[in-house]
């Protein structure tokens, strides 16, 4: 596996200059922790034990972050999944964002008393080399960094002919993601990250630790039109598990449902992945039925009951 050259690595880049600066200037990621060993850490450090229990913003998109941030908050979420918004890039943050804007909406969720497991990356453009992959997955891994996000997600590995340049970008970041405590996940969304035997592959292919699988299991029947269960599924994924975006499907093709109104078997999926090995960590449901504002917390607040007595004594 190869690892990203640096020139002059004892020297900060400017980027990571800004970073550390930006971050610093938003309220940091070390200010407000505990410290271990008498050393900091980031905040939001992923815990070692017990599960996060969160909400994307994903029911929010039409609505500009203050409104989703408030909204997950008074469902009574400590954790938050930064996904769509109401933003130039439609997504909370993402590579294109400023650093200093990553930083403030970092910030912004810490106000409101919520933690960031994960941001929701998308595709990244590896088309023409691994060059253009890397870059883009570094500015989004900076990006994470200064919010104080514990992982950014992967939604994307090309096509048959981009694969092999997806899979080298991401292992060619994966020690800088793991330096700036950024974890790398990898979401089912169809195509070459379907079902779990395509997850593994990839898992396989980039060959790294600190590059895991967040698993939806609404998006495991959504493509494959509902022939797929994933517990079945999920018997490939054995130590490569470390989140799940908690996403309910609803035949035919109808995931924007609350989570425990579904299709999906959550307690048999519970108990095949901690077999193998998924005891604890994120568990963010992405996906509500739909309705105005105060429905919208109504059911965050549904989703969030259900899964609360799904890992209950877990």
């Amino acid at each position: 596996m190869t690892r990203l050259q640096h020139n002059d690595s004892d020297r900060l880049t400017r980027r990571e200059f800004l970073s550390r600066t930006a971050a610093a200037a938003a309220g940091g990621w070390f200010a407000s922790q505990q410290s271990v060993l008498g050393a900091p850490v980031p905040v939001g450090a992923p815990p070692a034990t017990g599960w996060q229990i969160g909400c994307y913003t994903r029911p929010w998109a039409a609505c500009e972050y203050g409104e989703a941030f408030d909204a997950i908050a008074e469902a009574g979420f400590k954790y938050i999944g930064f996904s769509g918004i109401k933003s130039a890039t439609k997504r909370v943050i993402a590579s294109a964002t400023p650093l200093e804007e990553a930083a403030k909406m970092g910030e912004e969720a810490r106000k409101r008393g919520l933690q960031i497991p994960n941001a929701y990356g998308g595709a990244f453009a590896s088309d023409r080399s691994v060059k253009d992959g890397v870059e883009g997955l570094r500015r989004m891994i900076d990006n994470c960094a200064a919010a104080g996000a514990w992982s950014m997600m992967v939604g994307s590995l090309g096509t048959e002919k981009t694969y092999e340049n997806h899979c080298k970008a991401i292992a060619e970041v994966c020690d800088y993601a793991a330096e700036k405590k950024v974890g790398i996940v990898l979401k089912p969304h169809g195509g070459l990250t379907g079902p779990g035997p395509l997850l593994r592959k990839a898992c396989d292919a980039v060959r790294h630790k600190n590059f895991t699988v967040m698993y939806d299991p609404g998006n495991i029947f959504f493509y494959s039109d509902g022939k797929v269960d994933p517990v079945e599924d999920a018997a490939v994924l054995d130590g490569i598990v470390s989140g799940m975006c908690v996403k309910d499907y609803q035949h035919p093709k109808k995931v924007a449902v609350t989570p425990g109104t579904g299709q999906v078997k959550f307690p048999a999926l519970m108990a095949r992945l901690a077999k193998g090995g998924f005891t604890h960590g994120p568990l963010i449901i992405e996906t509500l039925a739909p309705g105005d504002a105060a429905q919208l917390i109504s059911e965050a607040r549904k989703g969030r009951l259900f899964v609360e007595r799904l890992v209950a004594g877990s």
